[in-house]
């Protein structure tokens, strides 16, 4: 049986603020206030895993909440892909703390840029596997997307894991470059894609236009 997505995207919504939001409670002061600014400097691995985990998390966000703008219905295949993409951003803060603890301690970085990377990684497959499944025949898309616009979009998606295991697979080498890389997500997925706006969303901001037009002469 076919659902209505709002109840997902509502729960999916909590997940990613909540998940996005504990990355904070990971960047703890040490004991004591007597060389207060340059403990702040020593806590810059928590600052960057910080900063790069929260982007990363609200790009999938975002992403996550045009692909369901697209989505019409589910169904329990889908609840359970969005269930296992949720799976890993929930478990994301945990690697983040890992990955800063590493780096500020100088041991096991490329364990924890591998186990980092991974997670994402894994995510991006599950992201990729909703589409997929979502678009096959077009039959779980709504009619704000075309086929051919679902191609776009599926195309401009199956990159990201292939570009995150690369980044994972550098970071077992090379710790820094291998986080750099995975970072670079981050431009690459905030920009939009053609097609990905619903027609009812271009239709709005058309008839807006006009309407200012005709109120101007």
């Amino acid at each position: 049986m076919d659902r209505d997505t709002r109840r997902l995207t509502g729960f999916s919504d909590a997940v990613f603020a909540i998940s996005s939001t504990l990355l904070v409670l990971d960047i703890r002061l040490p004991a004591g206030t007597e060389h207060l600014g340059r403990d702040l400097l020593t806590l810059w691995p928590s600052y960057l895993a910080y900063a790069i985990t929260f982007l990363l998390i609200g790009q999938t966000w975002v992403n996550h909440h045009l692909m369901f703008d697209h989505i019409r219905s589910i169904d329990r295949t889908i609840l359970l892909l969005n269930t296992l993409l949720l799976l890993t951003a929930a478990f994301v803060p945990f690697t983040a703390e890992t990955l800063a603890r590493a780096f500020s301690s100088g041991q096991g970085e490329r364990a924890a840029t591998v186990f980092y990377g991974a997670t994402f990684m894994v995510g991006a497959i599950f992201f990729n596997l909703i589409w997929h499944y979502a678009r096959r025949g077009h039959r779980l898309l709504g009619d704000t997307i075309t086929p051919e616009g679902a191609s776009v979009v599926a195309r401009r998606y199956l990159p990201a894991p292939f570009l995150t295991a690369l980044g994972t697979g550098v970071g077992f080498i090379l710790p820094e470059l291998g986080v750099t890389m995975i970072a670079l997500l981050i431009p690459l997925y905030w920009l939009s894609i053609p097609g990905e706006m619903p027609k009812a969303s271009r239709n709005r901001g058309n008839a807006a236009k006009d309407h200012g037009q005709v109120e101007g002469q």
